[in-house]
């Protein structure tokens, strides 16, 4: 049973239902049809041959199924991680252990990965903000895009540019563009939009793809300058070994980090997307270490780094994938085709995937995620730009990540600098509980001051304020904490202040909706002792119950205050 809690795919064959197979196997064949352009694409992207996307197509897909946890997610090559790994590699160009490296990356990555969902440190993707992600998602689109367009319009350029400095000198030697080229990645294009407007089920990418390889063997295109992908090197991923030296771990290690992030954020968000409609649990755990299994397992198949994949994925549940044999089937239908159909894929012409990259990006700006970040909130559409433009403008891609998480942090701490404090009047409802109703600090004989949410040494200065501004005439001060979960010892200080001075006038001080933890730290602090236990009302279950309490306390208080004043002057 150890060994099923580990291995998921052991579980699912142990239990499988044969029903699901047909589901599955429904699901597979129309994920791999979609796989097999866009890994060849994405591995474009990388800056290395299409065989390296299709090889991650195989092995990653396999590996992610067998030890994930979401049965529907589709693991390879995703647009992103595939941009990634090109601006890491861009040093590595052309030297003699370009691919030792790049396999170290990919190993590198999958180790990390790993470790973390070892050390349960599955909850770090939260700190990644969705609007960072919809940043980098929609700038990446804009650089992917400009990235391909030289080999859409077959233009040569010097290597190592950056994506701006492609789009610049492609349009400055625009006068040697190749027509032909062209012609077959616009075409491309063409087929891939009329098949979506005929029906969406339809293999555009793949269609396209086909179509234009008939045209360059029909007319010969290659000796128009069309290129073309070339020979695939093998139809079985080949073996192949890591760059093992302190040198190059030094030099991957930190774009190795960021890759892992990124895909760890990828995967899981994809997965409980889809679990959402599913209602299957997600364990953000388990997912980390199936991804990390399936990057240092591709990492010796000559694969390159990956990640969930939203469409592969989306396609997955729309075509009834019931289970993740679905994604072990999907890498057995690409190995198979590349076995049998190998020898035409060198046929294949870069212009022709160019198009198929030029229309993935454009789908990568997801236009109702912006809107709706845009318009619901104003510190989230600053994160959001601030990540699309590092994305597209910074000489390094991990600074767009850094930045959009820095600046969302930084606003989550300015606004949580601000202590709730307000200032209440003390009335009764009809059925005796106690309401909440706001007034604009006019003195009365009971004063309610109710602060909320979690109190830190952020807010304190704030607290410091909002408590000084309060201070009143009042014969009572009713402390009311509601729903205050966290407090520390810098903004208990500034409480314990506020009730000395009142203490010091003479007043009464009464603390409600006190919780076991606060109560600990109050009697830490000797705020008990100074208060006095009977001026302590703890939270009750019942709404309002505990300040209806410490209401009537307060106001039995003040009618015997008026009662010995009232004693004293008729004495006099």
């Amino acid at each position: 049973m150890s060994i099923i809690k580990y291995i998921p795919i052991m579980d699912t064959l142990v239990n499988y239902k044969k029903q699901d197979f047909r589901f599955d196997l429904i699901a597979a064949l129309t994920v791999a049809v979609v796989a097999l352009p866009q890994t060849m694409a994405y591995a474009m992207i990388a800056g290395v041959h299409p065989a390296y996307g299709l090889y991650a197509g195989i092995v990653l897909t396999i590996i992610a199924s067998s030890f994930g946890s979401s049965h529907q997610l589709a693991t390879g090559p995703t647009n992103a991680i595939c941009l990634l790994i090109a601006a890491y590699m861009l040093p590595f160009a052309g030297s003699d252990g370009f691919f030792a490296n790049l396999f170290l990356l990919t190993f590198l990555v999958g180790a990390i990965q790993l470790t973390m969902g070892v050390l349960r440190l599955g909850s770090l993707v939260n700190y990644v903000s969705h609007a960072v992600i919809v940043g980098f998602t929609a700038g990446a689109g804009i650089i992917i895009a400009m990235g391909q367009l030289n080999n859409l319009m077959g233009v040569k350029i010097p290597s190592g540019l950056s994506s701006i400095g492609k789009v610049v000198a492609s349009f400055q030697n625009i006068g040697q563009m190749n027509y032909y080229a062209f012609g077959v990645g616009m075409f491309t294009i063409a087929v891939i939009l009329i098949c979506k407007k005929i029906n969406k089920n339809l293999p555009g990418a793949l269609l396209g793809v086909i179509c234009s390889v008939i045209l360059v063997m029909i007319l010969d295109l290659e000796q128009y300058a069309v290129k073309v992908v070339g020979e695939i090197p093998s139809a079985i991923p080949p073996l192949s070994m890591p760059n093992f030296t302190l040198a190059a771990v030094s030099d991957l290690g930190a774009g190795a980090a960021v890759i892992a992030v990124i895909g760890l954020v990828e995967a899981v968000a994809i997965s409980k997307a889809i679990a959402s409609k599913t209602h299957q649990k997600i364990d953000p755990n388990q997912e980390f270490i199936g991804q990390g299994m399936a990057n240092i397992g591709g990492a010796f198949f000559s694969s390159i780094a990956g990640s969930g994949s939203f469409t592969r994925s989306a396609i997955t549940y729309q075509n009834g994938g019931k289970t993740r044999l679905t994604g072990v089937l999907v890498g057995l239908i690409i190995l198979v085709v590349l076995v049998f159909f190998a020898p035409y894929a060198r046929y294949i012409p870069n212009a022709s995937l160019a198009g198929v990259i030029m229309l993935v990006a454009y789908s990568m700006i997801d236009k109702v995620a912006l809107k709706k970040v845009l318009t619901t909130n104003r510190n989230d559409a600053l994160v959001l730009l601030i990540t699309m433009l590092t994305t597209v403008f910074a000489r390094h891609l991990e600074n767009a990540i850094y930045a959009g998480v820095a600046i969302s942090l930084l606003l989550y701490l300015k606004d949580s600098g601000i202590a709730s404090v307000k200032t209440l009047e003390p009335v009764r409802g009809s059925d005796g509980r106690f309401v909440e109703q706001t007034v604009d600090g006019q003195d009365t004989s009971i004063s309610i001051l109710q602060l909320e949410g979690n109190l830190y040494f952020g807010s304190s200065a704030d607290l410091d304020k909002k408590l000084s501004d309060s201070y009143s005439n009042s014969k009572v001060f009713l402390i009311r904490f509601k729903g205050v979960s966290m407090i520390d010892i810098t903004a208990l200080e500034v409480i314990e202040a506020f009730i000395n001075r009142g203490l010091e006038d003479e007043k009464r001080v009464i603390l409600s909706g006190i919780t076991p933890k606060i109560l600990n730290m109050l009697d830490k602090m000797h705020i008990i002792d100074h208060v006095g236990k009977e001026n302590i009302f703890m939270e009750d279950d019942e709404v309002f119950a505990t300040s209806g309490k410490a209401l009537d306390e307060a106001s039995s208080f003040v009618r015997n205050v008026s009662y010995k004043t009232e004693e004293r002057t008729v004495r006099t």
